[in-house]
């Protein structure tokens, strides 16, 4: 990843970016029966549910990609579609990603899990400034491919602490964020099961400006050798 395109009223513009820190912001639910939820679909999975909320993952950078597709080991694992915080020079910028965890890794350890595969990323992204005065109507999605196109994630996200909320939070514990951080601001339940899939659609829709953001990978599970 080397650079952003920036959608705007003004057209769009890319900016060089370079990643310097990646956070993953866990179990970041504003609703907490939603967020309960969740953390049952993961319990399911036995995962360990979080000592207090939310929780934040420091992970590679350079796991972040927006290439069309990427490997992972067995079939294990699952996309979630999440809204993306970046800075660059001093300002905030909004984009969408899928948080891709290995669950069987997960059950061991989060942190764990969620270096172990590539952080899919949309190309262009939102100026914050232009976004934060209605963000509660941002509708966040995901597809899967299981005869035909199905939903695998819909809702507001609304449903979700706000970026800024989740960075202020980061910062009262960690300092002030560089420039090249960027912060994945949690996932919505999913419909059924959490599973495995092919292609993973994800989607950011702004209905006030008349917007989306949009990204789809295709996953290819690589064969587990036995020792």
């Amino acid at each position: 990843m080397r650079e952003l395109k920036i959608v705007s009223d003004d057209g769009a513009k890319s900016v060089p970016f370079e990643p310097e820190q990646l956070v993953i912001a866990g179990w970041t639910g504003r609703d907490e029966a939603v967020l309960e939820a969740h953390i049952q679909e993961l319990e399911e999975l036995g995962v360990k549910r979080p000592s207090s909320v939310p929780v934040y993952y420091r992970v590679d950078h350079a796991l972040l990609s927006t290439r069309p597709a990427i490997q992972v080991v067995g079939r294990e694992s699952s996309g979630e579609a999440e809204v993306v915080l970046f800075k660059h020079e001093g300002a905030l910028y909004v984009g969408l990603g899928s948080d891709h965890t290995d669950r069987a890794l997960e059950a061991f350890g989060i942190s764990l899990s969620k270096q172990a595969c590539a952080k899919p990323i949309a190309a262009s992204a939102w100026r914050w400034q232009d976004v934060c005065g209605h963000w509660d109507q941002l509708q966040l999605s995901s597809h899967t491919v299981e005869d035909g196109e199905q939903f695998y994630q819909h809702g507001s996200v609304a449903g979700l602490r706000r970026p800024d909320e989740l960075l202020a939070l980061y910062e009262r514990q960690h300092g002030t964020v560089p420039n090249g951080f960027a912060m994945f601001c949690g996932t919505l339940p999913v419909s059924g099961e959490i599973r495995f899939s092919d292609r993973f659609t994800i989607v950011l829709h702004d209905p006030v400006l008349g917007r989306t953001l949009r990204h789809s990978y295709a996953i290819e599970a690589l064969p587990v050798a036995e020792a």
